[in-house]
């Protein structure tokens, strides 16, 4: 089997919610390096306002990613309903530091986008240089370069298509 044959995400459920709760405390650290997150008293950085609606909203959908049966990260993807125009968005994506820089990143991102076909956006915090990197390689290589990219609101926004017609 081709590597990028292989599953790296897996549909997380309800029982996976801790998981993805425990894993947010990375994200959030990495975040941290772009934007003012502060852990509280007890070493802790706060909830992820919408952890529990992945659960609950039939329009985002939790994933794990793992390689070789080793848990490696997460996606949270969103379908988005603006007027006329409505788009999946990854909302939030981590990987752990030590599965990086070898195409797990890539090959969760490409599946996920294969689970969800229509209209994408993704986007980055202005100030995290890696992450637009690392989505315009993904997304470039994914949409064989045919996406568009914009700046709004202090956010790096990369826009593709891949509907089925």
């Amino acid at each position: 089997m081709l590597m990028k044959e292989i599953p790296v995400i897996k549909v997380a459920e309800l029982r996976d919610k801790e998981t993805i709760y425990n894993l947010m405390q990375f994200y959030f650290y990495d975040f941290s390096e772009y934007i003012d997150l502060q852990v509280n008293d007890n070493g802790v950085f706060g909830q992820y306002a919408y952890l529990d609606s992945y659960w609950e909203e039939s329009r985002r959908f939790p994933y794990l990613i793992q390689k070789e049966d080793k848990l490696a990260g997460f996606v949270l993807v969103s379908e988005v309903q603006e007027a006329n125009n409505p788009y999946w968005s990854i909302s939030e994506f981590f990987i752990l530091k030590r599965f990086r820089l070898d195409g797990l990143g890539k090959l969760a991102a490409h599946q996920i986008f294969e689970k969800h076909n229509g209209d994408w956006q993704v986007s980055q915090i202005e100030a995290n240089k890696p992450a637009q990197r690392f989505w315009r390689n993904v997304i470039g290589e994914y949409s064989k370069k045919q996406y568009t990219e914009r700046k709004e609101e202090g956010r790096v926004i990369q826009s593709f298509s891949n509907k089925i017609v």
